[in-house]
C-alpha cells in the first residue's frame, strides 16, 4: 500500500488530516498518546511508511452547528512500517509493527496495555476502499470490554484485514514465552499477533533478571557475638539514596559482609516491583512477572502506590533496595526470628499507610512454632519489634506478610502450647504477684509463731511443716524479685536468681513428698516413729538433693534469661530462668510427677481416713467441735503440693483455664498453710526415734489424726481392734 493510495482515500471521503510525518519519535509519541486520551476512534495501519495524523468525520463548521461532540471528535490514526526486526520498547516508545512469514507482530509498551483503549488494527493489500467504508455507523464503539475477532474484506487484489483489539484485555494474563522471544530476538514489554486465529498477547521480558553489577558497602559495625549492630543496619539503609544516585546501572547487588546482601534497583516504570530469593544464602532476583515467584521461597513485592510516593517525593533518582540480614543482633526479649532472616527495605523517602500494602511471603518453608509479621522502625540499639501495621496470613507450609509502610521485617515465632495472649499474661502477673505477697505475709507470721511465741515442743510434723514453709517462702521472694533482675540485663545476677528460685522450687516438691512419707509412716506406726535421727536424714534427703541437681545445671550453663511469649511480642515478658526447654521438661515435669504420684496417693488416702473418721459414731461429737472444713482440705493440699497438678492440665481447650487455677492456688499456698499451722499448733510432740517401753503406750495413742485435727485415730476404735 502506498502514500498516494491513501491520500485518494482522503479525498474521497472528506477527511481532514493533519500530518506529522516530520516529527520526532517522542513528541509523536506523546502527540498519540494525548489524541487516544480523548478520541475513541484509534487506527494503527501498517504501511510502509511511518506517520501520525488525527481526522475528523465532519468539517468545523458542521461540527460546531450540530453540537454532536461524539460525532466531532478525531481519529488517531498511527501509520507503522513494518519491519523483520524492530527497535527495543521502553516505557516511552511508539508501537512498532513486526513481520515475520505472514504473521504481523504488534509492539506495545506497557502504558497501552494499562489503559481502556480500543484500537483498530489495519493489515493486508488494497486496504483503501475498506478504511473509507469505516464509519461510525458501521463499526459503533463498544467498549474495551467486547472483543471481536478478525474482519477479512476481500478485494480481487487480496484481502485487507482490520481487527479490534482491547490491549488491557487480551494481555492481562499475558506470559513469558522463551522460545518464540528468542527467535524474535528482542525484549519487548508486549507482543500481539494480529494475524492469529485466536487472542495471542505475549511479553519478551524475562521474568527473572539479575542485577547489573555488584557494590561493596561499608558496615563495619559488629557486636562482640559476631551479629550485625542494629543500630549500624539503620544507618546502612540511610546510605541507599547516595548510592542510587551514583549508580550508573539500573540494578546492582549489595554486598557488606557476612550475613548481610542486598539489591537496589532504580525505578523507571511505575507498576509493581518484586525482588525474591529462595533460601537465605541465594542471591536476589529481580522478578518482572509476578507469576513466577510462585517459584521462589521468598519475595518481597512492592505495591505501585509504594512506587508513586517515590516517584513523586523529588528524588534524585527513584529507587528501591532491599537489604537481607541473617545475623542481625537480638533484642532485648530474645525473640526467636524466622531464619533469622530481617528484611529492610527503603526508597528513599517515607512511605506508610499504604492501602495498597508491601507483600512478604515465605513459600515451602518449615518452622516450628506461631508466626507474627512483625517490622522495627530502625530507631534504638536493638529492635523493639511491633506488629503494627501487619498482617500475618499463615497457610500451611506458606507465611504471607501485609505491611502498609517500609522498615525492617521480619517473622517472629511464638512456641506453640506456650504462648498466650497479653491481656492473660498481665492478669496472671497481677494474680501471682498479689498471691505470693500475701503468701510471704502469711507464711513470715507461720516462722513469726513458730520460732518467737510458740510454748510448746514442735512435733516432727510441725518441724517438717516449717521446713516446707522455709523453702515456700524463699521460692515466693525469688519469684517476685526475678523480673526486676531480668530488667537490669545482667546475665551473672540472672544465672544465681534463676539457679536459686530452681533450688527453692525443688525443695519446695521435696518436702512435699517429704509431708507425704511422713504421714503415710505415722498412719502405719501408729504414730510412734523408732527411726533414728529421723529428722536429720529428712533433712539432709531434701537440702542436699535439689542442690546437687542445681549445681549440674549451673556448671553446664543452663540458666539464664527467658522470655515469656504472648500473641504480642511488645508485651512480652523476660524472667531469670532455665533456658534449656528439654531441661526443664526433663527436670521439673519429671521430677514433680513422681512427687505428683506419691503425694496425691497420700492426700487420697488422707482424705479417706477422715470420711471413716467422721462416720465413727464415738468421734462424731469430736469431730463436729474440730470441724472438718474446707481449710482442713486445702491446707492438707497445700501441705501434699497437691495443685501443682494443675500444670498437667495445661493443653488444648483447658490451658488457659488450668493456668488460672494453677496461679491463684499455688499462688495463695501461703494462706492455706498458715491456716493449717494455726488450728494443729497446740498438738504436742510424740516420742521419736529410740524410747523405752514404758512410752511406747502413750505414744501409740498418738496419731495422724493428732497432726491433722488432733483426733483420735479411728482405726484403734474400729471393731476388732
Amino acid at each position: 500500500m502506498t502514500p498516494k493510495c491513501w491520500i485518494t482515500w482522503v479525498l474521497l471521503s472528506g477527511l481532514l488530516w493533519n500530518l506529522s510525518a516530520s516529527k520526532g519519535k517522542q513528541n509523536i509519541d506523546k502527540e498519540l498518546r494525548d489524541c487516544m486520551k480523548n478520541h475513541t476512534k484509534i487506527f494503527f495501519i501498517a504501511d510502509t511508511f511511518n506517520l501520525f495524523t488525527t481526522a475528523s468525520n465532519q468539517t468545523k463548521v458542521d461540527c460546531g452547528r450540530s453540537g454532536d461532540q461524539a460525532a466531532c471528535r478525531k481519529a488517531c490514526i498511527l501509520f507503522m512500517k513494518e519491519n523483520a526486526t524492530v527497535d527495543k520498547i521502553s516505557q516511552n516508545s511508539l508501537p512498532q509493527m513486526g513481520k515475520k512469514v505472514s504473521s504481523h507482530l504488534l509492539h506495545l509498551s506497557k502504558w497501552y496495555t494499562e489503559n481502556n483503549h480500543t484500537v483498530y488494527v489495519v493489515s493486508g493489500k488494497n486496504c483503501c476502499s475498506t478504511i473509507s467504508n469505516f464509519t461510525a455507523s458501521n463499526y459503533p464503539e463498544k467498549g474495551c470490554e467486547e472483543m471481536s475477532d478478525y474482519v477479512f474484506n476481500h478485494t480481487d487484489k487480496g484481502p485487507c484485514r482490520v481487527r479490534r483489539v482491547c490491549a488491557k484485555k487480551l494481555c492481562h494474563d499475558a506470559v513469558y514465552i522463551e522460545t518464540q522471544c528468542k527467535a524474535i530476538g528482542i525484549k519487548d514489554k508486549y507482543i500481539i499477533n494480529v494475524t492469529a486465529t485466536n487472542n495471542n498477547c505475549y511479553h519478551c521480558k524475562p521474568p527473572t533478571e539479575q542485577p547489573k553489577k555488584e557494590i561493596v558497602v561499608n558496615l563495619t559495625a559488629s557486636t562482640d557475638e559476631g551479629t550485625t549492630d542494629p543500630a549500624a543496619a539503620s544507618k546502612t539503609m540511610e546510605k541507599m539514596d547516595g548510592i542510587a544516585s551514583s549508580m550508573s546501572e539500573s540494578s546492582a547487588a549489595l554486598s557488606a559482609g557476612e550475613g548481610v546482601e542486598g539489591l537496589i534497583m532504580k525505578i523507571t516504570e511505575t507498576e509493581v516491583v518484586s525482588i525474591a530469593y529462595d533460601s537465605p544464602k541465594d542471591s536476589l532476583s529481580i522478578i518482572s512477572d509476578n507469576t513466577y515467584l510462585q517459584s521462589f521461597s521468598r519475595s518481597v513485592s512492592v505495591s505501585k502506590e509504594a512506587i508513586d510516593k517515590a516517584r513523586n517525593a523529588n528524588l534524585t533518582v527513584p529507587f528501591i533496595a532491599v537489604i537481607r540480614f541473617t545475623n542481625l543482633a537480638q533484642d532485648k526479649k530474645h525473640s526467636t526470628v524466622f531464619g533469622n532472616e530481617v528484611l529492610g527495605v527503603e526508597m528513599g523517602t517515607m512511605v506508610a499507610n499504604l492501602t495498597e500494602s508491601i507483600g512478604i511471603n515465605f513459600r515451602n518453608v518449615t518452622y516450628s512454632g506461631i508466626p507474627s509479621c512483625q517490622s522495627w522502625n530502625g530507631k534504638g540499639n536493638l529492635p523493639n519489634w511491633t506488629d503494627e501495621g501487619c498482617w500475618t496470613q499463615a497457610n500451611g507450609t506458606d507465611i504471607t506478610c501485609q505491611c502498609s509502610h517500609l522498615t525492617f521485617f521480619a517473622i517472629l515465632l511464638a512456641p506453640l502450647n506456650e504462648t498466650i495472649s497479653s491481656t492473660d499474661l498481665k492478669n496472671l502477673t497481677i494474680i501471682t504477684k498479689v498471691g505470693c505477697g500475701l503468701s510471704m505475709f502469711f507464711l513470715c507470721i507461720v516462722l513469726f509463731m513458730h520460732f518467737l511465741i510458740r510454748r510448746t515442743k514442735a512435733t516432727d510434723s510441725t518441724k517438717i511443716l516449717i521446713h516446707l514453709v522455709s523453702a515456700m517462702c524463699l521460692l515466693n521472694l525469688l519469684f517476685l524479685i526475678n523480673s526486676s533482675v531480668a530488667d537490669m540485663n545482667s546475665s551473672v545476677g540472672c544465672k544465681i536468681v534463676a539457679s536459686l528460685m530452681h533450688y527453692f522450687m525443688l525443695t519446695t516438691f521435696t518436702w512435699f513428698a517429704v509431708q507425704a512419707f511422713h504421714l503415710c509412716l505415722q498412719l502405719h506406726t501408729g504414730g510412734n516413729i523408732v527411726i533414728n535421727r529421723y529428722m536429720l536424714k529428712v533433712c539432709i534427703a531434701s537440702w542436699v538433693i535439689p542442690s546437687v541437681i542445681v549445681v549440674v545445671l549451673l556448671i553446664l550453663g543452663k540458666y539464664g534469661e527467658q522470655v515469656i511469649t504472648t500473641d504480642n511480642p511488645a508485651e512480652n515478658v523476660k524472667m531469670c530462668w532455665i533456658t534449656d526447654g528439654n531441661v526443664h521438661y526433663i527436670v521439673n515435669i519429671g521430677y514433680y510427677a513422681i512427687v505428683f504420684l506419691f503425694t496425691f496417693s497420700t492426700f487420697t488416702i488422707m482424705v479417706s481416713w477422715l470420711c471413716i473418721l467422721k462416720r465413727t459414731k464415738k468421734d462424731n461429737e469430736q469431730v463436729n467441735k474440730s470441724g472438718i472444713s474446707l481449710m482442713t482440705i486445702m491446707g492438707l493440699c497445700c501441705m501434699l503440693g497437691v495443685t501443682w497438678g494443675f500444670a498437667f492440665f495445661a493443653y488444648g481447650a483447658l490451658r488457659i483455664p488450668s493456668y488460672y487455677i494453677f496461679t491463684i492456688l499455688n499462688s495463695f499456698q501461703g494462706f492455706f498453710l498458715f491456716i493449717y499451722y494455726y488450728k494443729s499448733r497446740s498438738n504436742i510432740a510424740p516420742n521419736t526415734g529410740t524410747s523405752d517401753n514404758s512410752s511406747s503406750n502413750a505414744s501409740r495413742t498418738t496419731t495422724v489424726a493428732n497432726d491433722l485435727l488432733g483426733l483420735d485415730n479411728p482405726y484403734s476404735n474400729m471393731p476388732g481392734k
